[in-house]
């Protein structure tokens, strides 16, 4: 018989696998892995701020990602520094600056290892319910915003071309990506959310021959890696959130054999590939 904070922590990593699943083939057929890093890296600093003017955890931390994503997309009109460039000081620097502050306030005491890499066994039935709840609400933003970022990671004229507003869907999309991160901080943690959102996905790009078919295994496979990791976690007596992570690798090192994706990763129409 399971504990019942075993139970929490698989409904939990389910719901957030569930969410980051199509979030994450957005980010690699859009090529944003950088980005999703800089947005795990400004967590910190939400969690920083939190503390020194004692507001709500998620909405500082939420606050602090949308504030990453304007800055970037204000930076990026001005075309001074290269995408990846500009991804890469945001980066470091909201890291940094946040751990500086956790320095200065000596008198709270943090757990800098929990938000780093999570603590997913310690999560409540109101976070299980923040997750699930959350989630549903990103996967039907998603719905409505699936076709204009499709449309503007295959060309973001031919998307303008055809009314379908890719700025503001690729806004949207960052913000979503920020909620989503904020959420996920307490069970992955910082460092291992981007490995969630990419890993999973680009196991599935070798198995799917639509972009709705690798969004929808994605999440699967998400799903098999908490799954495993936890249990891999349990038995083994190692790091949960670590632990789902290899687990997600494991998938996709299996997807690499020759015999896993024969026939289907050359004729996946996913967009980013410029064949």
């Amino acid at each position: 018989m399971l504990d019942d904070f075993f139970v929490r922590a698989l409904l939990a990593g389910i719901g957030l696998a569930l969410t980051t699943g199509p979030l994450g083939c957005l980010v690699v057929w859009r090529r944003m892995a950088y980005f999703g890093d800089t947005m795990a890296h400004s967590a910190l600093l939400g969690v920083a701020l939190s503390l020194f003017f004692e507001v709500n955890l998620l909405l500082s931390v939420f606050a602090v990602a949308v504030g990453v994503s304007l800055l970037l997309l204000l930076l990026q009109r001005r075309q001074a520094l290269s995408a990846d460039s500009l991804l890469g000081i945001l980066s470091h620097s909201t890291l940094a600056i946040g751990l500086v502050l956790v320095a200065f306030m000596t008198s709270v005491r943090i757990d800098l290892i929990a938000f780093l890499f999570g603590d997913i066994l310690a999560v409540t039935p109101a976070d299980i319910l923040l997750i699930w709840l959350g989630g549903a609400f990103v996967l039907v933003c998603l719905v409505f915003l699936w076709q204009p970022l499709i449309a503007s990671t295959v060309s973001h004229d031919l998307a303008e071309a055809e009314g379908q507003n890719p700025d503001r869907a690729r806004l949207l999309f960052m913000l979503l990506m920020a909620l989503v991160i904020a959420i996920a901080m307490k069970i992955v943690g910082i460092m291992l959310i981007t490995a969630l959102l990419i890993i999973p996905a680009a196991t599935a790009r070798r198995y799917s021959a639509s972009p709705e078919a690798m969004a929808v295994l994605s999440s699967v496979l998400g799903a098999i890696a908490v799954i495993g990791g936890l249990f891999g976690s349990l038995y083994g007596d190692t790091p949960s959130g670590p632990s789902i992570v290899v687990a997600a690798l494991v998938l996709f090192i299996l997807s690499l054999l020759p015999v896993a994706g024969k026939g289907l990763a050359s004729s996946t129409p996913m967009t980013g590939d410029r064949r």
